[in-house]
Order: structure tokens, then C-alpha cells, then sequence
């Protein structure tokens, strides 16, 4: 037989799970983003006239895209949709170029007929 406090409890959690509650944001996260923005600028600016803001050098910053290029290359999925992406924008690069160029040549063909020479 269940104790009067179990059963209280097991009451308490039946209620909580009809109404789940979700906190009011409060503080930062009740700001608007512009708020935010400008308070997160203030922090970095003030870190920076500190001193103990971190900045990337060259060489630093090579070495940290180098491993992100590395995690990406590995998923080989990625890589492929990347290649395909790549390879249908230049196709269609060149085929808008080649329109252009028969576009151009069909126009000067019909221009040169319709002109009359100066020389009389």
C-alpha cells in the first residue's frame, strides 16, 4: 500500500506533466537582440583596452582553418554535394556564355545587312 506521501507526489507529477510550465526569460534572454548586441560589443571592446581579449595571428588563424577544412573533408557526402554544387554552377556559367557569344554573332550577322555605306 502506498504511504500518503507517495501519493502526493505521484498527484504532483500527473499535474506538472498536463501543464508544462516554461520559464519567463529573464535578463539577458529578455532582451531584444540589439541589446544584447550592444552590451556583447561593450564586453569585447573593454576586454581589448585589458589587454586579455585573444587575437588570432597569420599563423593562427591558417592552423585553425586547416583543421576545419580537415573535419569537413571527412564526411565524403559533404564533399560530393559540394563538387556537384560546384560543377552544375560552372556548367551553367558556360552555357550562359556560349548563349551570349551566339546571341552576339546572330546579332551582328542581322545588323551588317541593315546598314548602308557612307560612301556615295
Amino acid at each position: 500500500m502506498a504511504s500518503s506521501n507517495q501519493r502526493n507526489a505521484a498527484s504532483k507529477d500527473g499535474e506538472d506533466q498536463a501543464q508544462p510550465k516554461t520559464p519567463a526569460k529573464r535578463g539577458f534572454a529578455a532582451m531584444d537582440q540589439a541589446t544584447q548586441r550592444s552590451i556583447a560589443s561593450k564586453g569585447g571592446q573593454a576586454a581589448h583596452q585589458k589587454g586579455t581579449a585573444h587575437e588570432f595571428d597569420s599563423e593562427e588563424a591558417r592552423r585553425a582553418g586547416q583543421k576545419g577544412g580537415e573535419a569537413v573533408s571527412r564526411n565524403r557526402e559533404h564533399m560530393a554535394a559540394i563538387g556537384r554544387k560546384g560543377g552544375e554552377s560552372r556548367q551553367s556559367a558556360a552555357r550562359a556564355a556560349a548563349a551570349e557569344r551566339s546571341n552576339r554573332g546572330s546579332e551582328q550577322a542581322s545588323g551588317s545587312g541593315n546598314r548602308q555605306s557612307s560612301k556615295g
